[in-house]
């Protein structure tokens, strides 16, 4: 049984990638399954694959279902589409788009088939990670959970009493470097 190996990039940067291995039997579902789990995105949006060319050009759409929107041609379902059978060549790409409101795409890319099955592994799975990948929700520092209770502590959205804004009129900051005040009497 043949297992394929596929890079998925984030678009906007190729160094953030998820390296997938699935069987070629398996279903796009279980692809989009692992692409979300890799990305650690929820499951909450819409999705969509398109087979596409060396391009990265929108080809066939295979749908997580069947949405309210014009097509050109009728999507193919994840759910019944084998990633085998949309294997057109050894280096065959798709565009992955996630959340159509924020229009997550990711290019996926096949990289490697192989005939050998690891028996340790669930299929599909993550073989390597790459980059720290986007936050699906806006920003988290590095600080992750913790940081919400450094801001209520502190009140960093607000500026506190004593300080203001740099540069506020009427207020030296200190850096004159012993210059003298000079009047139109020195000129």
């Amino acid at each position: 049984m043949a297992v394929l190996k596929f890079r998925v990039y984030l678009e906007e940067d190729d160094a953030v990638y998820r390296d997938i291995v699935i069987k070629h039997t398996q279903y796009f579902i279980d692809l989009h399954f692992a692409i979300l789990k890799a990305y650690e995105f929820d499951q909450k949006h819409q999705a969509t694959f398109f087979r596409s060319n060396d391009n990265w050009q929108r080809g066939r759409e295979i749908s997580f279902e069947r949405y309210d929107k014009s097509y050109i041609a009728e999507p193919l379902l994840m759910s019944e589409t084998t990633i085998g059978s949309e294997i057109r060549d050894t280096n065959q790409k798709f565009i992955y788009l996630y959340d159509f409101a924020k229009n997550w795409t990711f290019l996926v890319e096949l990289i490697n088939v192989s005939k050998e099955e690891n028996n340790k592994l669930s299929y599909p799975a993550t073989s390597r990670v790459e980059g720290i990948g986007p936050q699906q929700y806006g920003t988290k520092s590095l600080l992750g959970d913790k940081f919400a209770d450094i801001e209520e502590k502190y009140d960093l959205t607000e500026a506190s009493d004593g300080f203001g804004e740099e540069g506020e009129e009427g207020e030296s900051d200190g850096d004159d470097f012993g210059a003298e005040e000079s009047t139109e009497e020195d000129f």
